[in-house]
Order: structure tokens, then sequence, then C-alpha cells
């Protein structure tokens, strides 16, 4: 059976507006479909690209292509990263040198965000800038804290000079305390998202899937590199 992590507790159709249940609705289904992934006896493939002690795998999915997982343990409760992932996702940008900006646009309740992220240049502009306008939703299940977002069509926020608006297909960040060591979290990261690819133009236009798909891995990789660093640079004596 599937798991459901616990609704959210504060989320009324009375309080809210049919498009903002709408992005909450997005929001649950998106974790769902996430819920689905981590319980499927998929073979994930080892991709090459291993660094700051994250394993990153991948596997094509029906509806989302290919899907990387990136797993690690990292030496912190569940608390702080959920803190630095969801509450303190505007400051983002001061540690995670990819991101330029990110804006929290609508809180919905206290577990969904409309947040519009840019990011910054790749190295050579391969990817060039690209921005995103996404759902993002937390749940929780026992003591394991669920972050997901998706790209959200709604109400579209108008195209960003110089970006190239990209979408997130699925993104999900599972903290999960390590077993007997509260202190450490077993981070999974399921990351699905369209660059614009599979055209021919590479500088800061379309780009091909081959591209992404050395993109993407990377990027979890240097994100899980940034967060550590963060995180060891904050750390309370």
């Amino acid at each position: 059976a599937a798991a459901r992590p616990e609704p959210a507790g504060d989320v009324s159709p009375s309080r809210f507006s049919g498009v903002d249940l709408s992005y909450i609705t997005q929001g649950e289904r998106a974790l769902q479909r996430a819920l689905s992934i981590l319980q499927l006896h998929t073979s994930w493939q080892a991709e090459t690209t291993l660094d700051a002690g994250a394993a990153v795998s991948s596997a094509a999915l029906p509806g989302l292509g290919k899907v990387f997982r990136a797993e690690v343990v990292l030496a912190v409760p569940v608390a702080r990263l959920h803190r630095e992932l969801f509450e303190r996702i505007e400051q983002m940008p001061q540690w995670n040198p990819s991101l330029s900006r990110v804006k929290v646009l609508q809180r919905l309740g206290t577990d969904t965000l409309v947040t519009h992220e840019v990011t910054t240049p790749s190295p050579g502009n391969l990817v060039g800038q690209r921005d995103f306008v996404s759902v993002r939703h937390r749940g929780r299940r026992d003591t394991a804290v669920y972050l997901v977002g998706t790209t959200t069509h709604v109400e579209p926020l108008p195209l960003q000079e110089g970006c190239i608006r990209a979408e997130s297909r699925l993104s999900c960040i599972v903290l999960q305390p390590l077993a007997g060591d509260p202190g450490r979290t077993r981070f999974t990261w399921l990351l699905s998202m369209d660059l614009k690819a599979s055209a021919t133009m590479l500088r800061g236009g379309w780009i091909p899937t081959s591209v992404t798909n050395r993109v993407l891995p990377q990027s979890q990789a240097d994100f899980i590199k940034h967060l550590r660093r963060h995180l060891s640079a904050t750390a309370r004596p």
C-alpha cells in the first residue's frame, strides 16, 4: 500500500480561492507521485557523477523520462535540513552559487509555497540562465519529511529577460533520521527536469537531452556539496 504522509492541518476550502486550492492540489499530487516512485522496485543505474559523498543514479520512468536519484548521509538532524530547505528557502542563493534568486510568491497554509527561482549561468554558458515557477509542498510520515516541487502554470509569471523558462517535472527531497543516530540524516533526492532540450542551439537556448542528462546529476552533486559546506560553516558550537 502507498505510504501517505500526514495531511496539512490548516487546509480548509473556505480559507482559499479556487486558484489557491489548485496549487495545494498540485503539491499533494506531486507528493503522491514521488511516493509511488520511491516504493517502486526500479532498477536504478549508477551515474558517473559521484561527489561530496553522494551516490547519483537514474532510471527512465513513464511520464517523467529520466529521473535522477541522489543519496547521501549528512551529519545534521532532520529539523536543521528541513529549516534550510523549506522555511529558509529564500536564503538559498546565499550559499548555493547556482541560484541567483529565490522568491516566495505565495504561502498557502503552512505546507505549500509558490516560488520563483532564477539560476546563474553555468560555466561556459553551456546551459544559460533558466528560471522556474514552482509549487512546493511538504509532508510528514513518521519521522521522515518530504519536500516536493513541480512546475505550475496556473498563474504564469511573465518571462524574465535573459532567461529560458524551464520546467521541474518533479523534485522530491526525503529527509529521514539515520537509524540509531538522530543527529544524522539520510538525504534522498529525486529530480526530473525539462530544461527545454532536444534542439540544437546550445548557448543560452535549447539544449540536447544528452547535455541535460549530464548537467542534472552534476547539479545534484554540486547542491549537496554547497549544502554540506553551508551547514558546516553555520554549525553551532
